[in-house]
């Protein structure tokens, strides 16, 4: 490999590992009225909500309701589409 392909490889491999991880957060990012809403929601229906993230372009909820811990899976609409207690899931996605 001459120098000049050595160097274009390089450059080539740095600009992906640095784009990459810039294209991955902002898809993958929850706006901060989302955030509060789908919260303000699951504490009216008891859950204690410990984190979210976005997953498989779903949100994917940690929550803890009556000493027990959930995932909760909400759709674009944040409807809870499939909820996971303990492993054991319901919902359209098992």
């Amino acid at each position: 490999m001459t120098r000049f392909n050595r160097f274009s490889a390089a450059a080539l491999l740095g600009l992906s590992l640095f784009a990459a991880p810039m294209a991955m957060a902002s898809s993958d990012e929850i706006d901060a009225a989302t955030r509060d809403k789908v919260t303000a929601e699951l504490v009216a229906q008891g859950y204690d909500v410990r984190k979210m993230e976005m997953e498989d372009g779903m949100i994917e909820v940690y929550a803890v309701k009556d000493g027990k811990t959930y995932e909760l899976y909400l759709d674009a609409a944040l409807k809870v589409v499939k909820s996971c207690e303990g492993g054991e899931c319901e919902g359209d996605n098992d």
